[in-house]
């Protein structure tokens, strides 16, 4: 396949923010493809946009792509011309966009350009309740932690949307019989003004009433890095938290709840605090030790992470990083190490599928793309129909 023209546009994502849109023509069309943007970024990604999306848009258009692109590590001649020159945000999106077209040319799905193999369906991880920073406030106040997760563990992909989706709407009537229910979220997720654990009281009375018929997970995405100043600053209800006193919390938290997954537990910077938690947790409960900001998907941190034994799961934002190709480095490196990978959306969104596709091409255990809105519904729907083609 070769390239005839690369150009690009400022779009919205589902917060009204600015980002961008990549634009590949090839003889067989024109293919698009749209970066996500974070509200919760941390210190270690890559940067969006080299100085404005609009510098950007100028790189992607004055730039010449002449050459073949027949496969997925192809992609190293799109990098050996590029990187560098454009942010994150846009080099995720060329690279996708690329891949569609790819695809088309060669009658495939986007996913089988990453592994024509894959099978198995991930488990979804979804947002019921939100605080931190993607929440505005519910009578003036809000949780500390950014989401409260529920995962699913039905057989089949599309009862596990379903499940998330019973799991969404039995919050929402709970809250709203306890006076407690704000608006939705950027994700989609439930605002309240119950403090940190009174939420924690609702989604465990939601995995109650759903656990009758499947098993059902729940977990925390605390986003500590979000309230981390120098000691760990809450709110909701006030107090301050040294790091050992942290560690103590978030393992009562793992205990009282039954937690079988937490996000970002500490500071982006602390992974002796990560690594003890993982220690004296496995003695006791399976639960996903999860790096995000501290890993910000990029190899070296994660890497740092491993030696460190830091964490069993890490999270994969393609954006984080720009390359699609270092993302698949790091999966599969995390296939090497055991460690579980959770494929996630961003606070702003857009109408691309193709993170639901990236996602299934990875193989990734979990995906984390929400449960309500648009630009999530789009992500889950797809992967609900790509487990409907895999089992003709």
């Amino acid at each position: 396949m070769r390239i005839k023209e690369v150009s690009a546009r400022i779009i919205k994502d589902s917060r009204g923010e600015e980002t961008i849109e990549v634009l590949v023509r090839t003889e067989h069309g024109i293919f698009s493809a749209s970066s996500p943007s974070g509200t919760s970024t941390g210190k270690y990604e890559s940067r969006s946009f080299l100085g404005s999306v609009q510098h950007d848009i100028i790189q992607l258009e004055n730039n010449k792509f002449d050459f073949s692109i027949e496969q997925f590590k192809d992609l190293e001649k799109i990098e050996a011309v590029i990187r560098g020159k454009i942010g994150a945000n846009s080099l995720f999106a060329l690279e996708t966009s690329i891949l569609k077209a790819l695809a088309v040319e060669q009658g495939k799905e986007l996913w089988q350009l990453v592994n024509e193999k894959a099978r198995r369906m991930p488990y979804p991880v979804g947002n019921c309740i939100g605080g931190g920073l993607h929440t505005q406030l519910t009578n003036f106040t809000k949780p500390d932690f950014q989401e409260y997760l529920v995962i699913p563990k039905a057989v089949k992909f599309v009862d596990r949307v379903f499940l998330m989706n019973k799991a969404w709407e039995t919050c929402g009537k709970i809250l709203k019989l306890r006076k407690a229910q704000g608006k939705l979220n950027y994700e989609g997720a439930w605002a309240t003004s119950f403090e940190n654990e009174e939420a924690l009281d609702v989604l465990n009375k939601v995995r109650e009433e759903l656990e009758s018929s499947e098993r059902v997970e729940i977990g925390l995405d605390m986003a500590s890095s979000s309230f981390f100043n120098f000691t760990y600053n809450y709110k909701n209800p006030g107090k301050r938290l040294k790091t050992e006193q942290q560690l103590e919390y978030v393992k009562e938290l793992i205990e009282k709840y039954r937690l079988g997954y937490v996000e970002d537990p500490f500071n982006e910077d602390d992974f002796d605090s990560f690594a003890k938690l993982r220690q004296d947790i496995i003695k006791s409960r399976a639960c996903l030790i999860v790096g995000d900001d501290l890993t910000a998907s990029h190899l070296e941190r994660f890497r740092k992470a491993l030696m460190s034994r830091s964490i069993n799961s890490v999270i994969l934002k393609p954006n984080q990083n720009g390359s699609l190709l270092e993302i698949k480095k790091l999966s599969d490196a995390c296939k090497k190490y055991e460690i579980a990978t959770v494929f996630s959306h961003r606070s702003g969104e857009t109408m691309d599928y193709a993170a639901a596709d990236l996602a299934f091409g990875l193989q990734s255990d979990f995906v984390k793309f929400g449960i309500r809105g648009k630009e999530r519904e789009i992500k889950l729907d797809r992967l609900m129909q790509i487990e409907k083609n895999i089992e003709r």
